[in-house]
């Protein structure tokens, strides 16, 4: 393996695959105009992407189903193919390196060591911390001890997937083994939350792309999402938006509503109350998204998704506009009192975080002493 200095930019890469300036101009402006950059920021991405350095990706699975990196190879925007040939070099993944057993432990071992303060961490799945880390161990170590490690030399970290984001469904209640997310693990280092469960292919490599072009984390959400893809709800940008203001919705799955179309609010749809990118970028290309395909959506890349009762319970959200329905008025007292709830929701998350943070250190020593 090649140290950092050693290897080639993107665009001489480019240019060994037979790919010309403006097909990657091209590429890069329709890239810009998915995370809603101005008109000239394609060329500028371009320029940037062409002479930056392939950086070293190193991705640990913890916690998880597989379904986020399912994902990822399933991306059109770049390819799966060319993102891992041609812009970044993926150092280490168990689950898509030849290398098994020792030497693929070898291998992520050196490309940390060559790339010290220059790779990015891409991290899916929770963090298990119960029974001294035994629920998830690699190569005889904890999910919690190889997450420290290669945390430490990471210049970033980015979160695919929710369970690594918020913990997910193994967080769920009653976590038997006491999983976490890796923002309750590490704090000392940048963090982006890509969260979907699965999340859009699309935005995992947006998300890398982004920063790799300016070296810098986007700007995130109040979760440590990219504003760019998690600013509005599903419900801002979904086509069935109108039939929701006329007060047309599907009662069941087979009724005359769902047959044309209307909205799936009344089936439980969670689109209003959740951040994502899925009614514009989509899946299989662009082909369609969960709505589109007849289902309510389930808030999977929201926190605490697993645990917010029925998917098919209708959201209590008020509208008004006709006669019978809730005024502007009361949608006020109704928000404020949800302000309150979740100042103080915010407090006792802060409290829980570090008490988790205590008894992971508490593992810790107690696995040191033990070590000892």
């Amino acid at each position: 393996m090649a140290h950092y200095h050693d290897q080639p930019t993107i665009g001489e890469m480019l240019e060994r695959h037979g790919v010309s300036r403006r097909t990657f101009i091209k590429y890069c402006t329709a890239m810009a105009s998915a995370l809603a950059l101005p008109p000239l920021a394609g060329r500028a991405m371009a320029e940037q992407l062409r002479a930056a350095l392939r950086p070293s990706v190193i991705y640990l699975s913890f916690q998880e189903c597989t379904g986020c990196l399912e994902s990822l190879i399933r991306s059109f925007s770049p390819s799966i193919e060319n993102l891992i040939f041609d812009v970044i070099s993926l150092d280490y993944d168990d689950t898509l390196m030849a290398a098994a057993g020792a030497q693929a432990e070898m291998a992520r071992d050196k490309a940390m060591k060559d790339n010290y303060g220059k790779y990015v961490l891409v991290i899916d799945g929770s963090v298990p911390t119960g029974a001294n880390g035994a629920y998830c161990a690699l190569g005889g170590k904890s999910a919690v001890d190889i997450l420290r490690e290669a945390a430490k030399g990471a210049a970033a970290i980015v979160c695919v997937g929710t369970c690594s984001s918020f913990g997910g469904v193994p967080f769920a209640d009653p976590n038997p083994t006491q999983a976490w997310p890796v923002s309750d693990i590490v704090s000392d280092k940048p963090i982006v939350n890509v969260s979907g469960c699965p999340p859009i292919p699309e935005v995992i490599t947006g998300t890398l792309l982004q920063f790799i072009s300016t070296g810098k984390v986007p700007d995130l959400d109040e979760y440590r999402r990219p504003k760019v893809f998690f600013g509005n709800t599903i419900h801002d940008r979904c086509y069935r938006r109108p039939f929701y203001d006329q007060g047309k919705f599907a009662k069941s799955f087979d009724d005359e509503g769902a047959r044309n179309g209307w909205c799936l609010f009344e089936l439980g749809c969670k689109g209003p109350t959740t951040y994502n990118a899925c009614a514009t970028t989509k899946w299989n290309g662009g082909t369609s998204f969960p709505i589109e395909s007849g289902h309510p959506c389930l808030g999977c890349s929201e926190p605490n998704f697993w645990d917010k009762g029925s998917f098919y319970s209708a959201l209590s959200a008020p509208r008004w506009g006709k006669a019978g329905e809730v005024s502007p008025g009361d949608v006020l007292k109704v928000v404020g009192g949800a302000a309150a709830v979740g100042a103080a929701l915010g407090v006792a998350s802060a409290g829980l975080s570090r008490l988790r943070q205590r008894h992971i250190e508490k593992s810790t020593t107690n696995n040191e002493a033990k070590e000892s």
